[in-house]
């Protein structure tokens, strides 16, 4: 595969799931994971070696990307800091433990539990209508731990920031209003990644097989293509967020999240489908 060409996917990638962070509060790991995995393969690496590379700089990316659109959520007032704080704490905790379990599991086994938690947040994205909240959520220290410590394990086991996963807990069960949910929830994704991140450098320190410019698992210049386009399109998608109804784009990131998810689950093989 030509330079140019795979810089151009990794840049038209980091453009999308920036804008997306912004404007959904979701991290873009299910979009940034299964494109730099494929793009590795296709290089000749090895597979598990590819994914958790792909993990581990997915989760690289998220922190900047979430960090940018948390920083625009909260001047909008949309981050509850304590909550926040809580929460990422947690979640920092889950995500050391989740990279830690990733970094020992095969890649087989990694790519069917991400497909199918891809498959559930497009189908709950698809089907979930987030209630009007007005009133201020009172919840207990314990279920901000427990639920960021949840998140945080995800964020570190499958290279995603979480959001898809912390949005409707924070809205539907944690009862925040919807912007405050996703503000919040991007705040989280800050805390939780860097568990991952560097649990993932200090596994792959002495890892064999990995592509040029890596820091243990992470790939520096994937995150620097990525990254590129990611953090300015978050700042445009808060602006979007508090201006636009999300619909379509819920729509287009769902169908795309369902594809991904049954790419990665191996159904097209079963099937003898050339997708």
């Amino acid at each position: 595969m030509e330079l140019v060409i795979y810089l151009l996917i990794l840049l038209s990638t980091g453009a999308f799931v920036g804008f997306a962070s912004g404007l959904l509060g979701i991290g873009g790991g299910f979009i940034m994971v299964p494109v730099q995995f494929f793009l590795l393969t296709v290089m000749g690496a090895d597979p598990d070696t590819a994914l958790r590379v792909s993990f581990a700089t997915s989760l690289t990316v998220i922190l900047p990307t979430a960090l940018s659109g948390a920083l625009g959520h909260w001047r909008r007032g949309a981050v509850m800091v304590v909550p926040a704080i809580l929460l990422g704490l947690a979640g920092l905790m889950g995500g050391v433990f989740g990279a830690g379990i990733s970094s020992n599991t095969p890649a087989a086994i990694l790519s069917f539990i991400f497909g199918l938690l891809a498959l559930f947040s497009a189908l709950w994205m698809l089907g979930s209508r987030y209630p009007e909240i007005k009133e201020k959520p009172s919840n207990s220290k314990e279920s901000y731990l427990f639920w960021g410590f949840l998140g945080g394990f995800s964020s570190g086991l499958l290279g995603i920031g979480g959001g898809v996963v912390m949005v409707p807990i924070l809205n539907l069960l944690l009862r925040f209003p919807i912007h405050k949910a996703i503000g919040t929830s991007t705040a989280f994704i800050v805390f939780a990644s860097i568990g991952g991140i560097l649990t993932y450098i200090f596994t792959g320190m002495n890892a064999t097989g990995l592509p040029s410019y890596s820091l243990g698992y992470v790939n520096l210049l994937q995150f620097a293509a990525l990254a590129g386009t990611s953090i300015p399109m978050a700042r445009i998608g808060v602006k979007a967020a508090h201006r636009l109804p999300d619909k379509e784009l819920k729509y287009i990131f769902a169908a795309l999240l369902i594809y991904i998810a049954l790419k990665m689950m191996g159904v097209f093989e079963w099937l003898n489908l050339p997708l």
